[in-house]
């Protein structure tokens, strides 16, 4: 991307939380972008990234081009076990959510390579999305995996999982769609337990109300395989959408 992009992309996402304030989980960090991840941004934008800058609802089945069961995930990075996902799945339809233009790219240029259909890439706050952009009941799985645990106390209001992230969660769902977690932080996979635990609307799939052993439809990453190493443990969690 340009300098002149990349600024173009910033001011927008800027411009949209300013009409819309709330507190961001996220800092866009000026990071060194390769030349592939840059050309991918210029070259498969208009195939992979879905223009949502008038936070207005989307059709999936017209951005897509189908009617399919639809994933979407938030924060993907830079798309690795996204794309991974997605080409392992092709007959449901891949929604990813990312702000980082490096990792946006990243994520087109692999999706790309693979010839994947059924992946369209939102560059902007997940926040604004699920409370503009998302339809009622049109999701039937909702991922977030390693969300930044923001660690220091006084910035725990940043994280993106609170009981208002819970609020604009709930009715983009559909009944029995799955919200799907996972941390290496554990503080912040108890506090995530105990928020979906008393909140409306949602039921724990786990048999004993806690978490789960990594689910075999998430992809083990050099993140994971690192803090394994290191002793770190992770925390899964799938809720399920029951009135």
């Amino acid at each position: 991307m340009t300098a002149e992009l990349e600024k173009e992309q910033q001011d927008k996402t800027a411009a949209a939380s300013a009409a819309h304030p709330h507190v961001r989980s996220f800092v866009i960090r000026a990071g060194r972008m390769t030349a592939a991840q840059e050309q991918a941004l210029i070259d498969l934008g208009p195939e992979f990234l879905v223009d949502v800058s008038a936070l207005t609802p989307i059709d999936p089945a017209a951005v897509f081009g189908r009617k399919a069961t639809l994933v979407v995930e938030i924060g993907f990075g830079m798309g690795k076990s996204f794309v991974e996902m997605a080409a392992a799945d092709p007959d449901r339809n891949y929604l990813g959510i990312e702000v980082h233009p490096p990792g946006v790219g990243a994520c087109m240029k692999s999706a790309k390579a693979l010839g994947l259909a059924n992946v369209r890439i939102i560059q902007h706050d997940a926040y604004e999305v699920l409370k503009f952009c998302l339809q009622p009941e049109s999701v039937d799985i909702l991922q977030i995996f390693f969300p930044d645990p923001w660690p220091k106390a006084r910035h725990h209001k940043r994280r993106l999982i609170n009981a208002e992230f819970i609020d604009l969660v709930r009715p983009v769902m559909k009944q029995g769609g799955q919200v799907r977690m996972a941390t290496d932080w554990q503080e912040y996979a108890e506090e995530m337990l105990a928020l979906f635990t008393q909140a409306t609307g949602f039921v724990n799939t786990a048999p004993d109300g806690g978490y789960l052993p990594r689910p075999e439809w998430r992809p083990l990453t050099k993140f994971e395989q690192r803090g394994e190493r290191l002793g770190h443990g992770v925390w899964d969690l799938v809720f399920r959408r029951q009135d």
